[in-house]
């Protein structure tokens, strides 16, 4: 599976952080990182930080693009 966040919509409540630390990371104190593809054991937890994400920004799915179409 693979993953975009709408990083202008991203407001760096960093619940994803919590939840899927293997995929996402903050880089200072507001900046997202993340891994695209994510790995098959991370799926679940992937799921969940999308749901939890308080502004909807992440964007999953099989045929993901880079520009979350």
């Amino acid at each position: 599976m693979r993953i975009v966040v709408d990083l202008t919509r991203c407001q760096g409540y960093a619940q994803c952080v919590f939840l899927a630390p293997g995929v996402f990371r903050l880089h200072g104190e507001e900046a997202l990182l993340y891994t695209p593809a994510v790995p098959d054991d991370q799926l679940e937890r992937v799921r969940q930080a999308a749901v939890a994400c308080p502004v909807q920004a992440i964007v999953l799915g099989e045929a993901v693009s880079v520009d979350g179409r």
